[in-house]
């Protein structure tokens, strides 16, 4: 039942989103940084936690959850450095992902050659 929940919540995330893109103005960015700024207010508050419990990786992956982990590492190094931890937080909690984009995006950079869109 678990992968039910999984497949639920990781799916209607991206259906949000994808009824965003086709039915607003909106662009992909502009989406992908509110479901980022959208996982940031719900972790500060707490509730995020409850949708990770619920779902797993259905919610912890999506970028609602990278965003999540950004407040759970800023709340985490609050507590241990004090104010300066509201700095450097997120980002230690979000650095294997942050490198690992990084890294991966330079390979494909690397390996596949871009072509103009004429």
């Amino acid at each position: 039942m678990q992968y039910f929940y999984v497949f639920l919540v990781g799916g209607a995330l991206c259906a949000i989103g994808q009824i965003l893109i086709d039915y607003t103005k909106l662009t992909p960015a502009r989406i992908l940084t509110s479901y980022v700024v959208a996982g940031v207010i719900l972790g500060g508050l707490g509730i995020y936690q409850y949708l990770i419990d619920f779902a797993g990786a259905g919610a912890a992956v999506p970028l609602t959850g990278f965003g999540n982990l950004m407040a759970q590492g800023v709340r985490d190094a609050v507590d241990q450095y004090g104010l300066i931890g509201a700095l450097m937080g997120g980002f230690t909690a979000g650095s294997a992902g942050l490198a690992a984009a990084i890294l991966f995006g330079l390979l494909a950079a690397l390996i596949f050659k871009p072509k103009d869109k004429s």
